[in-house]
């Protein structure tokens, strides 16, 4: 490690900002992208929270989560929160996970990624179909559903470069402070 000086301290500061500021930029336009097309859209959201919750905190991954799951809210019609509680949730314990246990690889991202979208389309299901006890709403669940769930993993393949390129390239470096450096010698 590195002790840091004041100008580097000053490019953390600018780095951090614009990297946080591509994250929002390429959720917005996975927002964009979500609520344009045909009725079987991926939810596009869903791996780029998970994405940035590989790299960051707890309390930033799950207000991104948060954000996240209430532009899917909008983007589905749904009601206001629903995806943001849950997206919240998983975000927070997904970032606490890559923190204590996992390493940010691949396919470590690709199988939360397919547990945690897997969990939002079933509920999804439960509570917006399911529960109204319609005759063969097994359909539903088969045709559309788990084709949205297919379509979100398949997304999920284009949307990890991106962030990953974002983390490469202003993801700041570990430094040490000078007091850090006294104390630890």
């Amino acid at each position: 490690m590195r002790i840091k000086t004041p100008r580097e301290k000053r490019i953390l500061y600018f780095k951090t900002a614009l990297r946080w500021t591509v994250y929002y930029l390429l959720i917005l336009l996975s927002f964009i992208i979500m609520t344009s097309g045909t009725w079987y859209k991926p939810i596009l959201l869903v791996p780029a929270a998970m994405c940035i919750s590989v790299s960051n905190g707890q309390l930033s991954s799950a207000f991104t989560g948060a954000f996240c799951g209430l532009l899917i809210d909008i983007a589905c019609g749904r009601l206001f929160g629903y995806n943001a509680v849950i997206l919240a949730f998983f975000c927070a314990l997904v970032s606490l996970m890559f923190e204590l246990y996992l390493r940010p690889r691949f396919f470590n991202y690709l199988w939360i990624t397919a547990v945690v979208a897997f969990v939002q389309c079933w509920l999804d299901y439960k509570f917006y179909y399911q529960i109204w006890d319609l005759a063969d709403i097994e359909v539903i669940f088969h045709t559309v559903t788990m084709r949205v769930w297919l379509y979100t993993m398949i997304s999920a393949f284009v949307i990890y470069p991106l962030y990953r390129l974002t983390d490469r390239l202003l993801l700041p470096k570990i430094h040490m402070t000078l007091e850090e450096a006294i104390r630890t010698n």
